[in-house]
């Protein structure tokens, strides 16, 4: 069976490189998203190979299953740019939907962190020889609480590491685990108790935009949000307005709404065409990385081995526990 893996970096193909020849898959590696101009580059594939800003609209869909790929392989959790009804019936879409969910918790720790003694803001002065720590100020978290959102597998692991460092940490799911020790909550009541609110979610219809002008006047005015999970779960023109109006100790962004025409990518010689991105950017208590969270040595080699055995058991006719539904 031979694959179209597309979106290609050189650190993706580090470990599908090397377990290729055991699983005997061939695999052509574009560096091109796939969309519907890209999709006919995956012509005598039978599966295709996405990350998370591949874009599988109905049109990509339909041009993908008129040239017999069968299967579309996501080499991460999230598919909210997968349209799954256009796939009913078409291709079978499987996922990994958890390959390292300690990484992300703890680069989630990291954030959270970061932004409250602006560590971002004292490694740029002192790169210039500015030792002043004015300005630079943070609180002690041990005691404090924080809010998670979306307590699966890794928000799990993230309360973990922030009852490490002494927090009290409550939560709220839609589906909650009450052996996991965490103290769930309303999400109002999250929002006013906590001094970290940090997100942990899928983003689907329902959970877009859950961090608004609404959710964010309910949090207290020096909280710290931090998202690792994806970036349409904040409306970011409610996030600036606050941001310009004092609103948070520190914000910490890993993902952004808008990140699939800059993250991944080195832009650092061309004019940023997003204004948001530019403004958040131009705020000293705002972090912001390129959606790094996952990635750790570990990461990427539990990703590849997922995904090929996904392909594998779709192969061999058997159970396919990481198929998405497609409805």
């Amino acid at each position: 069976m031979k694959i179209a893996f597309y979106d290609t970096k050189d650190y993706d193909k580090v470990w599908f490189e090397k377990l290729l020849p055991e699983y005997g898959y061939e695999v052509l590696f574009l560096e091109s998203r796939l969309n519907e101009k890209t999709a006919v580059l995956a012509k005598g594939c039978k599966a295709v190979c996405l990350f998370v800003n591949d874009e599988l609209n109905k049109e990509t869909a339909d041009k993908l299953f008129n040239i017999g790929v069968e299967v579309v392989l996501m080499r991460c959790a999230g598919y909210d740019k997968v349209d799954l009804k256009a796939c009913k019936k078409k291709l079978t879409v499987m996922r990994v939907p958890s390959y390292s969910p300690t990484a992300v918790a703890e680069y989630t720790l990291a954030m959270a962190l970061s932004a409250n003694r602006k560590m971002h803001r004292a490694y740029a002065r002192t790169r210039d020889f500015n030792f002043k720590i004015n300005g630079l100020m943070g609180t002690t978290l041990k005691g404090r609480t924080v809010g998670i959102i979306g307590t699966g597998k890794i928000g799990k692991e993230a309360a973990r590491v922030f009852w490490g460092i002494g927090m009290k940490v409550i939560g709220y799911d839609m589906y909650p685990d009450e052996k996991s020790g965490i103290e769930y909550v309303s999400l109002d009541e999250l929002f006013e108790k906590s001094d970290v609110v940090s997100l942990h979610c899928p983003l689907t219809e329902e959970s877009k935009y859950m961090i608004n002008k609404d959710t964010i006047r309910k949090m207290k005015d020096d909280a710290i949000l931090v998202n690792t999970s994806r970036g349409g779960l904040i409306d970011t023109t409610a996030l600036i307005d606050a941001l310009e109006k004092h609103k948070f100790r520190g914000v910490a962004l890993d993902v952004y709404e808008e990140e699939e025409d800059y993250f991944f990518e080195d832009k650092s010689d061309e004019i940023i065409k997003s204004d948001e991105l530019v403004k958040l950017l131009s705020f000293p208590n705002v972090l912001v990385t390129g959606h790094q969270a996952f990635f750790t040595e570990e990461s990427l080699q539990a990703i590849a081995e997922i995904t090929l055995n996904n392909l594998k058991a779709y192969e061999n006719g058997n159970k396919v526990y990481n198929a998405v539904e497609c409805k």
